[in-house]
């Protein structure tokens, strides 16, 4: 790789982990380069293609989620446990980076902002697959969604101190209870029902 293309992608990761892409510019990118705003203009066509550049860059140093191995864990709860253990290791191992890509989701390139609120979905989606009974109620995708979050990882671990491990343990209890209760309510509609239709006397 062109040794100047390479430095404008160091230095475009190192802002955005450090002062976040929001702060991010290219006068920025450039000083940190040690190049100039056209030199990093002739390499990289816009920001979104610099952020797609740093963002190709920082995760081939990571060791990504891989829900395709989760798919085949068919309880329900040991894959929401796998999921979760796997996501948190992710967040810890990336957590400075994905700190500031989630706090200034807003500011980012509006492809790689739909990239990253999609891809949380389909993290969602697959720990919810195995749910059968109860996946319809907004319950249990809401809590999913909840215990899939960066936000949510962050609030238990690095604000109150708990280990990934009992993060996993408990956003995997309260998934577990949220599915018991959406799946006993079916049960007390069909009772109702039932006990309604029954002839009086």
């Amino acid at each position: 790789m062109d040794q100047t293309r390479q430095r404008i992608i160091d230095a475009a990761v190192h802002l955005h982990g450090t002062v976040g892409p929001a702060e991010t510019t290219i006068a920025g990118i450039a000083r940190e380069a040690g190049t100039t705003r056209l030199t990093v203009y002739r390499h990289f066509a816009d920001e979104s293609a610099i952020f797609a550049a740093c963002s190709a860059h920082w995760l081939s140093g990571q060791v990504p989620p891989h829900p395709d191995e989760w798919v085949e864990i068919m309880d329900p709860i040991e894959r929401v446990r796998a999921g979760l253990t796997d996501l948190y290791r992710f967040y810890r191992d990336g957590g400075s980076m994905l700190t500031r890509i989630y706090r200034d989701l807003a500011a980012l390139p509006a492809g790689h902002r739909h990239m990253i609120v999609e891809r949380d979905r389909y993290h969602r989606d697959v720990l919810l697959g195995p749910f059968r009974a109860g996946a319809e109620d907004r319950r249990l995708p809401a809590v999913l969604a909840h215990a899939v979050s960066f936000g949510t990882w962050r609030s238990l671990c690095i604000d109150n101190k708990l280990s990934d491990s009992e993060a996993v343990e408990a956003m995997t209890a309260l998934v577990a209870g949220t599915a018991a209760a959406t799946q006993a309510a079916p049960d007390q509609e069909d009772r109702e029902d039932t006990e309604a239709s029954a002839p009086a006397g």
